[in-house]
């Protein structure tokens, strides 16, 4: 366990727990059906090249005139095909894997053939093993699986089949958040964003997953990433780096010191909540926090100091209060002279 400074307000803990994972049944998936293949742009004409294997012996056919003329496509098709030469992918998890067998997403591009001399589109996969009919030239091969992927070049040679496999050295990233003391919080509050640990040279780092689900296994290869946990949609945050191992799965478990708060204007303690009231949230220096109207509408707000201004027909109410790790509360401000800025 380890301290994490949570945007300069408050220490955070983080456990992160790194499980050997058998590949076969984390991440490797179950045995897909035959993939369907999406033709990209199709590719320049070349010139028409002898068969990559022999054709298999038949006796000589009957005379044309004789022919069945619905025969004559299906026959000319297949010798098409049987003179492109074949590309056959799989990727690996990591070396020694099975292979993958869904999930797998493969684009291949020509490699700067056009005139503006950009990457051409040529096909893309869905699937697991995938395998491609292809004009000889060079490829560029990119397997994506989640956010893990890998490139590689081939280089494809007419009368000959080329089998190409990718490792991808992924892992798998399981993320959890937890309150004080252990406290479950809502689900449907809770989210993850990762980033990629360096950063450019204004300081961004690239986004790689925005609002992942608690619980949900983010594919990325294996490195080290920053991720920003969210509680709410305000000022609950809690940032961590963390490592995903090859072949594994890393589980990590972020501690948000927030609670929800329930605003309401009443004209007595305990009263009805009067509605049509606009309410401003701001820190104590001032620093608007959030804004909203409503009869009692709820907050996340993480650990600390706040001043609250509520306004109803013309008139504003004031009071400052503060929020305690796990302890989820209304705070009443009661509508009479007294309470009025």
């Amino acid at each position: 366990m380890r301290a994490i400074r949570n945007q300069g307000l408050r220490f955070v803990s983080l456990v992160v727990v790194t499980s050997g994972l058998l590949v076969g049944a984390a991440l490797a998936q179950d045995a897909g059906q035959p993939m369907s293949l999406t033709p990209g742009p199709a590719a320049a004409p070349g010139p028409v090249l002898p068969a990559a294997d022999p054709l298999s012996y038949a006796p000589n056919p009957p005379p044309a005139a004789s022919m069945p003329k619905a025969s004559v496509a299906p026959i000319a098709a297949d010798v098409a095909r049987a003179m492109k030469p074949t590309l056959k992918l799989s990727a690996l998890v990591t070396e020694g894997s099975p292979p993958i067998r869904n999930g797998l997403v493969w684009r291949i591009f020509r490699e700067k053939n056009n005139a503006d001399d950009k990457l051409q589109l040529v096909v893309t996969a869905s699937g697991g093993d995938a395998e491609f009919d292809l004009e000889p030239g060079s490829y560029l091969v990119h397997a994506a699986y989640g956010r893990a992927g890998a490139t590689t070049r081939v280089t494809v040679a007419k009368d000959a089949t080329r089998k190409e496999t990718l490792i991808l050295n992924a892992g798998g990233l399981k993320l959890a958040a937890l309150g004080a003391g252990d406290l479950q919080l809502p689900a449907n509050k809770l989210s993850f964003d990762v980033y990629s640990l360096d950063a450019d040279q204004r300081g961004d780092r690239q986004a790689l997953v925005m609002g992942a689900a608690p619980g949900k296994i983010i594919r990325l290869n294996a490195d080290t990433y920053r991720v920003v946990a969210h509680y709410g949609d305000l000022n609950a945050v809690v940032r961590a780096e963390i490592h995903v191992n090859p072949g594994k799965l890393t589980e990590a478990t972020v501690y948000h010191k927030a609670a929800q708060i329930t605003l309401k204007l009443v004209n007595e303690t305990g009263g009805e909540a009067l509605t049509n009231t606009s309410w401003l949230v701001l820190t104590p220096a001032g620093d608007q926090i959030t804004e909203s109207v409503g009869a009692f509408p709820t907050v996340v707000l993480a650990e600390g100091d706040y001043a609250l201004v509520a306004k109803n027909q013309d008139r504003i109410f004031t009071r400052n209060f503060s929020v305690q790790a796990g302890y989820d509360r209304e705070i009443e401000i009661v509508a009479d002279d007294k309470a009025r800025n």
